[in-house]
């Protein structure tokens, strides 16, 4: 049986892309920003893989159609680890393992005078990685297992894109 001949991966597909990841920032900066919410060490964490994404989809723009396949499997692996993040979140969220993130843990603030411990606090208050936030009280879905929603969404979309079309 032949195989499908691979075509190029349109530009409007790298646009999507970019603009699906800059949509998944852009709510987190919101929640932040006007929501009031503190993101924890992991949230922070997970908003890396778009970051990537959305470089790698403007880049995927400007390149010649021949390489354009290769930028979009880049994509979908920044999306994997979108996923991949957000797993690991809900996973310290229902206490199936403790964070990787040492950021998460209370802080360690050592033995000493008081004078050293209140020198060894950190500036801010971290949020703890362990308590999940919901944003909408009716709907039982914190802010981390929306994202690896969106996230597995992104994933797949991205996924579909590099399947070839057969013609009939």
């Amino acid at each position: 049986m032949p195989s499908a001949p691979r075509t190029s991966v349109s530009r409007a597909v790298f646009v999507a892309a970019a603009l699906a990841a800059g949509l998944a920032l852009a709510v987190a900066f919101a929640a932040e920003w006007w929501g009031g919410l503190v993101p924890c060490a992991l949230c922070l964490a997970e908003r890396w893989p778009y970051r990537v994404a959305i470089a790698l989809a403007l880049l995927g723009l400007v390149l010649p159609a021949g390489l354009r396949r290769v930028a979009l499997v880049l994509v979908l692996l920044a999306g994997l680890g979108a996923v991949a993040t957000a797993g690991v979140h809900v996973g310290v969220e229902l206490g199936l393992w403790p964070s990787p993130l040492p950021e998460c843990a209370a802080p360690r603030l050592g033995a000493g005078s008081i004078a050293d411990r209140l020198r060894n606090m950190p500036a801010h208050p971290s949020k703890p990685c362990d308590d999940p936030v919901y944003p909408i009280d009716a709907l039982p879905i914190s802010f981390a297992q929306a994202n690896l929603l969106y996230a597995l969404a992104f994933t797949i979309g991205i996924a579909g894109a590099l399947t070839p079309r057969r013609r009939r």
